[in-house]
């Protein structure tokens, strides 16, 4: 199965953090919509989805597979939880998808690229610094991509400009 992970950075390289005062990106927003309408799916972590469903960011995603990666589970309609990486994948796969979408937050993305089970990065850097930020940390005694090949780079507007990485193995 194809794994893409998705984010929005800043211009420093940390994770954009959304709060009232730093709204996400409409731009990145619906990249975002694009990208999981396409792959059919999205996998997150379970902090982000509860973010998502309260600042209502869980509506939309009718018709859209989604799993989320947590140690507990929940009776939500239309979601699944899964314990691990692979389990998450594999609930995907059990339901004839090809591609997954990774979509945030930054433990979900390290707990993918620890197992090394990520074949595609897409990072919007969005047009802000940011002091304080979640980053990927890679596990150098596991991690051992060896590089990333730029494949295509666009702007999305709002002056955030997307790149797209096939990952080594």
């Amino acid at each position: 199965m194809k794994t893409i992970l998705w984010a929005t950075l800043t211009a420093n390289g940390n994770y954009a953090q959304s709060s009232p005062d730093n709204p996400p990106k409409k731009e990145a927003l619906g990249d975002f919509a694009a990208q999981a309408k396409a792959a059919g799916n999205f996998i997150v972590g379970r902090r982000t989805f509860e973010s998502m469903l309260a600042s209502g960011g869980g509506s939309g995603f009718e018709g859209i597979d989604i799993v989320v990666l947590s140690r507990k589970t929940h009776d939500i309609s239309g979601v699944t939880f899964a314990g691990s990486p692979q389990e998450a994948l594999r609930c995907l796969q059990n339901k004839g998808h090809h591609t997954a979408l990774l979509a945030g937050g930054a433990d979900l993305h390290n707990a993918f690229l620890k197992e090394r089970l990520v074949d595609e990065i897409l990072f919007n850097v969005a047009p802000v610094l940011e002091g304080k930020g979640l980053q990927l940390l890679i596990d150098t005694d596991r991690y051992q991509y060896k590089q990333v090949e730029l494949l295509d780079s666009k702007s999305l507007g709002g002056g955030v400009i997307q790149l797209r990485y096939a990952v080594g193995k």
